[in-house]
Order: structure tokens, then C-alpha cells, then sequence
């Protein structure tokens, strides 16, 4: 989750084939460094990407490691499908919660990608907004976010609001730039965090070691600041004698924001020992079998965070809005299984 401005890049080639071929007389370089000599309309990291993709090959055969030695042979370079910077409308039904001219405030599903981006270039809440809203959604944001003033991750449920009017937009802009929001979130996390209600401050930034994740950083970053309580736990084994109190192996956790970075709750939580159940990127370690089982049972497939309460002052009107929803099936569902331990 992010209040951060977070647009991917298009790769639009308008005047380019869908396949580009020459052959590289002279090998020895970087394949990256080299086939971008080659195709003088790809940038290097255009080109290591395409490689990324595996669309690229050498004599028929695929090539995909950029930092590989370039070898003598022709080269050719499948380009994807132009992908338009206007994300159009579809007929995606929403959850709304609340509307008026100014602002609308959706329950947002789990598998719904906020804006579109590589992988996600349909269905997503901004092509469901421009059919739901029409000509009233604001465009402050840009061509690819109309109306969008904050992020879920995709697979995290939850309530979120986006701008009608220029006026909501750069009021809720400047609510958010100032964390004057309240937005707490429930988590389902493996064992439980220490101790049981707490306030974690760190710098979050890109991780060192993987670009793709976000970690606690000793230099540099941005603060992040989460409060958290340990709503319930699951599956402790009580004190017996002189036998110790079994840790749980699961806990109901209410994480409140503070700030908005870029998976804030899964790598706090996480660095107190207590991934989310279900996330693939920070679930570190590996739950208990039980816990293993009842995520299986209820189906879920991905990191069990639902944002549960927004509430802020209207932008436009002044008046105090606040909106709380309960956690979708797969939550529940979990829930009621590690009830069970």
C-alpha cells in the first residue's frame, strides 16, 4: 500500500515492427550492451527487459541474460503488442460505499490492480472507474490514473477513495501528503508479533539485495511508522506446570498507518518476525503444518491484508466520512479455521 506515485512506464512503439532482426557480425560484448548497438531504436534497458521477457533469440534460439557474452549470429526481437497510454473504460462492477460529485469510495476486491501497468493492462480499477464515473473522474493524476490519490497493493482488499472533481483530488492529495487519514488495516501473520501492541518506526526503501522488495533500511529510505495490536491469537498451547506457554502460531493483527510507503504492514511485519500469512514476497520461513492446512481449506492465494477502515474529512464539504468493512471470504474463511487449533 502506497501513497507513493507509483506509475509504470509504457512501452509503446508505435513506428517500430512487431519483429526486428540483424545480424551482429562481431561478438564479445555485453548481449545487452551489444544488441542495443545492434537496434539503435531499443535502449539498453528496453533491451533487458525484451530480454527478461524471452523474446529475444540467436539463430532461433532464445537468449536471455543480459550480462551473457554477445555471440556472432542473427538476432532477432519478438516486440510485444503496443499497449495504449489511455487506459479505456470497462463495464467492471464496483462496490461503492459512497459516492457524490466531489469523490467516490470503493470496497476494492483482492486480484484488482489499481492502475494499469505490465501484466495488468485490463480490469483494473481505473478501467472500472472511467466506465463507472464517466466524463466526472479527475485527471489531475494523469492519463494513467484518473482520479487516483492512493494504492492498494493488487491481491490486498480493502476500502479506497478516488477524486471526482480537481478539488477532491488535490484535497484528499494534500490529506494524504499530510497522513491526515485514518486507515487501518487487519492482518492474518504467522506466529504473533512481541510484544502484543507496539509502534514500529524504520526507513523503508528498495531492498540492497532484490529490487523487487521493499526493506528496513539502516541508510537512507523514508520513515514509516505503524502502530499494531494483536487483536487474536491461534493455536498457543496454554501453560502447563512447569511447562512454558506454547508461542501461536497465527494472530489477528490491527496494523493502523501512520504513512503510506510502499508495502508498509508486509515488511513491518515481517520484521518482527511475523510475515502475513500467504504473501509470497516477505513470507519468509515456512507456517506450521496446521496453519499450511487451514490456508489451503479456505483458499486463499495471496497475502491475507484487507484494508478495513478509511475515514478523513471531505475534501469539499467538510463533513467527517468514515467507512469500515469486514475482510472477504478467503480471510474469513482462514480466520475460522486457525480458530480451530
Amino acid at each position: 500500500m502506497s501513497d507513493d506515485p507509483l506509475i509504470e512506464d509504457f512501452a509503446v512503439d508505435e513506428d517500430l515492427p512487431s519483429v526486428l532482426e540483424a545480424r551482429l557480425e562481431t561478438g564479445g560484448a555485453r548481449l545487452d550492451k551489444a544488441l542495443s548497438d545492434l537496434f539503435p531504436s531499443l535502449s539498453r534497458a528496453r533491451v533487458q527487459a525484451l530480454l527478461a521477457e524471452g523474446v529475444v533469440t540467436r539463430d532461433g534460439q532464445p537468449v536471455t541474460t543480459a550480462s551473457a557474452k554477445a555471440l556472432p549470429g542473427l538476432y532477432a526481437v519478438a516486440l510485444p503488442a503496443v499497449i495504449s497510454a489511455i487506459p479505456q473504460p470497462e463495464d467492471i462492477p464496483l462496490s461503492v460505499l459512497f459516492e457524490d460529485t466531489h469523490l467516490i469510495v470503493i470496497d476494492k476486491p483482492a486480484g484488482m490492480a489499481v492502475h494499469p501497468a505490465p501484466g495488468s493492462e485490463t480490469g483494473t480499477l481505473v478501467n472500472a472507474l472511467l466506465h463507472h464515473c464517466a466524463a466526472s473522474l479527475s485527471g489531475i493524476g494523469g492519463v494513467a490514473r484518473p482520479g487516483i490519490v492512493h494504492r492498494l497493493d493488487k491481491h490486498t482488499s480493502g476500502v479506497m477513495v478516488a477524486a471526482k472533481s480537481d478539488a477532491a483530488h488535490a484535497g484528499l492529495s494534500a490529506l494524504f501528503a499530510a497522513h491526515d487519514i485514518e486507515r487501518t488495516y487487519i492482518a492474518l501473520v504467522r506466529g504473533a508479533p512481541q510484544p502484543e501492541r507496539g509502534r514500529i518506526i524504520s526507513n523503508l526503501g528498495r531492498s540492497t539485495g532484490d529490487r523487487k522488495k521493499m526493506a528496513v533500511l539502516r541508510v537512507g529510505g523514508r520513515e514509516a511508522i505503524t502502530d499494531y495490536v494483536v487483536d487474536a491469537t491461534f493455536g498457543a498451547a496454554p501453560r502447563k506446570g512447569s511447562r512454558p506457554a506454547a508461542p501461536p502460531l497465527a494472530a489477528r493483527v490491527a496494523c493502523t498507518l501512520h504513512t503510506g510507503r510502499t508495502h508498509q504492514i508486509r515488511v513491518h511485519m515481517a520484521s518482527k518476525g511475523s510475515p502475513l500469512l500467504g504473501d509470497p514476497v516477505y513470507g519468509t520461513g515456512s507456517p506450521a503444518q496446521a496453519v499450511r492446512e487451514a490456508i489451503t481449506a479456505a483458499g486463499l492465494t495471496r497475502q491475507a491484508l484487507h484494508a478495513a477502515i478509511l475515514g478523513f474529512v471531505h475534501p469539499v464539504t467538510g463533513a467527517a466520512l468514515r467507512f469500515e468493512t469486514a475482510p472477504p471470504e478467503d480471510m474469513r474463511l482462514l480466520e475460522e479455521g486457525l480458530a480451530g487449533l
